[in-house]
């Protein structure tokens, strides 16, 4: 039996938002927008990971009642989520280069544990670490 792990769901408050910033400011690109109703099913990738998709979805129905979907809202916004990573060949090389594009970082790049990395938020709230990959 093979296992692998090929989307991976992030709350948003705004999809058309989380779409412009995903693919004009990271680099992503769209992989599915697909629509049920009221419910989009909306994911990006990277290039160079065609495998892997990043799911940017809407906290609500029909997957949570109201309250659930206002405490999701409220979570994401405090950046009370977990943090996701990017790894990159040059940390500080990456950082200008979207700091340049219109990112807003919460950290300018660090050396640490044998490292450089860097923090920034999506327009939702969602932390992220630019992680600069050892080699």
């Amino acid at each position: 039996m093979r296992l692998g792990v090929e989307v991976v769901g992030l709350y948003v408050r705004d999809q058309d938002e989380a779409l412009a910033f995903y693919v004009d400011q990271l680099g992503f690109s769209v992989h599915t927008d697909a629509r049920n109703g009221d419910y989009r099913w909306l994911t990006v990738q990277l290039p160079d990971q065609p495998s892997f998709q990043l799911g940017l979805f809407l906290p609500g129905p029909p997957v949570h009642d109201a309250m659930t979907t206002q405490t999701l809202q409220a979570m994401v916004a405090k950046g009370a989520m977990p943090p996701l990573v990017l790894t990159v060949d040059d940390c500080r090389a990456a950082h200008a280069r979207l700091q340049a594009l219109g990112v807003e970082f919460t950290q300018e790049p660090v050396e640490r544990y044998g490292s450089v990395d860097a923090s920034f938020r999506d327009p939702s709230g969602n932390g992220w670490k630019l992680v600069q990959a050892r080699g």
